[in-house]
């Protein structure tokens, strides 16, 4: 099965960077779905970006501009750097996967819809 593991997480203060990074094993699906997702207490889990095998990505508008989603196949990594931090983006994030949809749909954004999640990892912005 799927496995990731999230690392990257920590506290920051306002206008700081992070990198997230998702390393991937046992993920054999020749055409996938990975996203990044954040919840905070009493908040429903939400998408912050999610990215499909060609690199077309999408981002949550709260974070559009700031935030950057990739992926490193040879690596097998997932990243997201996160520019320009705001208290509002503390949360837990969470990486996660799916197999793409048929057709050629773009990639959902619904948390219900992917499979594989890693643990999670805390980021709190605070001066």
């Amino acid at each position: 099965d799927v496995q990731l593991v999230e690392s990257g997480g920590g506290l920051v203060q306002p206008g700081g960077s992070l990198r997230l990074s998702c390393a991937v094993s046992g993920y054999t699906y020749s055409s996938y779905c990975m996203g990044w997702f954040r919840q905070a207490p009493e908040i429903m889990r939400e998408a912050v970006a999610v990215i499909d095998d060609n690199g077309r990505s999408t981002y949550a508008d709260s974070v559009k501009g700031r935030f950057t989603i990739s992926q490193d196949n040879a690596k097998n990594t997932l990243y997201l750097q996160m520019n320009s931090l705001k208290p509002a983006d503390t949360a837990m994030y969470y990486c996660a996967a799916v197999l793409s949809p048929r057709g050629g749909s773009s990639c959902p954004t619904a948390f219900h819809e992917y499979n594989y999640w890693g643990q999670g990892t805390q980021v709190t912005v605070s001066s």
